[in-house]
């Protein structure tokens, strides 16, 4: 919160951005009262500013009448240095994959108990996915997820294995087979799904380090079923990823 905002000194900008403070990874969708709540101000206050909001596009009203973060809010985070740096440097290393596949292609980072897309490429002939750039997914439903719990702080992976809700008849919702999963995620240096997040749709991702040898994000590639391509598929990945490593040190 930032400070006092029913203090009628407080400025417009401390309320708009005490607005802004209210979304984190527990509640990405609030009510007009949650809103007012979270950042201390009236309700006729919060609705005014909350519509300016809207119509500059930095929140989106939900047909049930919760308020989302919006697209334009998102670009500007894009900018941010480092999601920037690393959308740029993966860009044509995902066209090399796109143009190899025609498969939709994942860059995404861990953000809170969430997976975020960062950067995606599809076509006409990809299998649809529900993944687009700025959503948040379950880390522990997707492959590029499953890649980023494998390597999140030990209290993230703990969370995450105690809410384990069932997305398809396929999601891993049994907390020793996911940690297994996660397991061999650090042993063979790739995770896998298969219809647990959307049905039809399977994913291979491997992880993506930084300069210090971290993992700093997850390529990842979905496609109608893995089979006997799944060893194609993760050796072309990898490939991208030290290219994607190589580019971030120069």
């Amino acid at each position: 919160m930032a400070g006092n905002t029913r203090d009628p000194g407080a400025s417009v900008a401390s309320r708009l951005l005490a607005l802004l403070a209210a979304f984190d990874e527990k509640t990405p969708a609030l009510t007009l009262t949650e809103l007012a709540d979270g950042a201390d101000l009236p309700a006729a206050t919060a609705h005014r500013l909350v519509r300016e909001l809207v119509d500059w596009g930095a929140l989106v009203r939900g047909d049930d009448g919760r308020y989302v973060v919006g697209r334009r809010l998102w670009k500007l985070g894009l900018l941010a240095p480092d999601q920037a740096d690393l959308r740029e440097v993966a860009s044509p290393f995902l066209h090399d994959i796109y143009g190899a596949t025609l498969a939709t292609v994942h860059l995404a980072i861990r953000d809170g108990d969430e997976v975020l897309y960062l950067d995606r490429l599809a076509g006409h002939a990809s299998v649809p996915a529900v993944s687009r750039v700025g959503a948040r997914l379950p880390l522990y439903a997707t492959g590029v997820g499953k890649v980023l719990l494998a390597y999140a702080p030990r209290e993230v992976h703990d969370r995450v294995l105690r809410n384990l809700a069932r997305i398809t008849p396929y999601t891993v919702t049994h907390p020793g087979t996911l940690d297994g999963e996660l397991r061999r995620v650090h042993r063979e240096g790739y995770a896998q799904t298969v219809e647990e997040m959307t049905l039809g749709a399977c994913s291979v991702a491997v992880p993506v380090r930084g300069e210090d040898e971290s993992v700093v994000a997850a390529l990842g590639i979905v496609v109608p079923s893995i089979g006997r391509d799944r060893a194609r598929l993760v050796a072309a990945l990898q490939v991208a990823a030290r290219g994607v490593q190589r580019s971030l040190r120069e």
